[in-house]
């Protein structure tokens, strides 16, 4: 089991949960963050902190969010477990339903 960023995160990337987190398994992509199952350890510290509320424990992800939880998983199909976010920075991709998505704004 693990934590899932969902839809909510899309252009916002807030940073909050990256701060919070203390194993550094949030990764940043270039539109979203993205939680590395492997590497997170259910510990739920970013979720109370995401102002907008896109991280939800696996089991809670809305129903017409369920497909984050492979774009979080399959974002590190490439990558694997790094190990650390903080030493990577800006992961320079999306997962392809992430780059389909049209602008939301500002980010």
């Amino acid at each position: 089991m693990t934590y899932i960023i969902s839809l909510d995160c899309v252009d916002l990337k807030d940073r909050a949960c990256v701060e919070e987190c203390p194993v550094d398994c949030i990764y940043e992509g270039n539109r979203m963050l993205y939680i590395q199952p492997e590497e997170c350890v259910d510990c739920g510290a970013c979720e109370p902190v995401c102002p907008v509320e896109a991280i939800f424990y696996e089991d809670d992800l809305p129903a017409d969010q369920k497909e984050f939880y492979d774009v979080n998983v399959q974002f590190f199909d490439d990558i694997g477990s790094p190990g650390g976010a903080a030493k990577l920075g800006v992961i320079d991709k999306d997962h392809p339903i992430v780059e389909a998505l049209a602008p939301r704004g500002e980010a």
